[in-house]
């Protein structure tokens, strides 16, 4: 069956899935993630637009369009840079401490981070912003999941500024993995860094 773009974009729901970042916006559907993954992918996105990445690449290779080198589903779910409304591209100062709000609807205990990741070769930079090594999402119900897990700070480091200044270099990635159920959930959010305004120091008098 063949579903035109604005088909796709119409199936989208407003929340589904197992967790995701709610704030600040993290990366949605749209036309570009159709043309470079392919309708399989999108529509599962669209079915759970939270759930594990692992049942992603099944999907891709039955579709044609699927394209690899513009589709990396191990970052940000194949998610593109190019479907985010400008409005959603954050603009943060070295130093500055970003609240997160996650939603975890469905828990799995396991590991979980939020780092700064760059886009061209998926890699972690620097120090990871925030680390849960063991322990992250336990239970079974969405309340069962620590507060402290669903709604936390980090700070924007320093010496990213260039790296991070165009929009698309870099993400915020939420990650987590799910140790019993053998799943990992991706999350994005796409900003740019600036550096911390200088301090003017007053001269003193004599």
């Amino acid at each position: 069956m063949h579903f035109t773009v604005a088909a796709l974009l119409a199936l989208v729901p407003s929340v589904l899935g197992h967790g995701l970042i709610q704030s600040p916006p993290s990366r949605p559907v749209g036309s570009a993630i159709v043309a470079n993954c392919g309708n399989g992918v999108v529509t599962q996105i669209k079915q759970d637009n939270t759930s594990h990445v692992e049942g992603l690449p099944e999907a891709a290779a039955k579709d044609k369009a699927y394209q690899a080198a513009k589709c990396n589903l191990w970052l940000c779910k194949g998610l593109q840079f190019a479907d985010n409304p400008a409005a959603n591209v954050q603009s943060w100062t070295a130093g500055q401490v970003v609240p997160l709000k996650v939603w975890v609807r469905i828990p799995h205990e396991g590991s979980a981070n939020v780092s700064i990741v760059d886009t061209k070769s998926n890699t972690v930079v620097g120090d990871m912003l925030k680390v849960w090594a063991k322990g992250y999402a336990p239970g079974s119900r969405e309340s069962d999941v620590p507060a402290d897990q669903k709604e936390f700070s980090v700070t924007i480091p320093t010496g990213l500024e260039t790296k991070c200044a165009v929009a698309g270099d870099c993400v915020l990635q939420w990650w987590w993995y799910g140790t019993g159920a053998k799943q990992t959930y991706e999350s994005c959010v796409d900003f740019t860094i600036k550096a911390k305004p200088a301090v003017k120091h007053r001269a003193l008098r004599s």
